[in-house]
């Protein structure tokens, strides 16, 4: 991991909370104003997001689940646009 925002730990933001919802077929984050339906690899990266998980080691879990490398860039993107939305918050 080469970028210093892997080291950040983010949890979801006060008020929010995520879950399955069976009439969506899908992850959802709840909050007072609403209701945000996940992508599934939204949900995936998101479900991670506990606020005690570095980012780091978010990435790392994915790419071993997944087979596969180079996320970091594209997971730091979701998790940061994310916060900018005040779903989730740096721990």
């Amino acid at each position: 991991m080469n970028d210093p925002r892997s080291c950040r730990r983010y949890g979801l933001a006060p008020g929010h909370r995520m879950q399955w919802e069976e009439a969506q077929s899908a992850w959802v984050i709840l909050y007072p104003e609403g209701m945000i339906q996940l992508n599934e690899s939204a949900a995936e990266i998101l479900r991670r997001c506990d606020g005690k998980t570095s980012l780091a080691d978010v990435i790392a879990d994915l790419e071993t689940s997944y087979a596969t490398t180079g996320l970091e860039p594209d997971v730091i993107e979701l998790v940061e646009a994310a916060a900018a939305q005040g779903w989730l918050v740096v721990v």
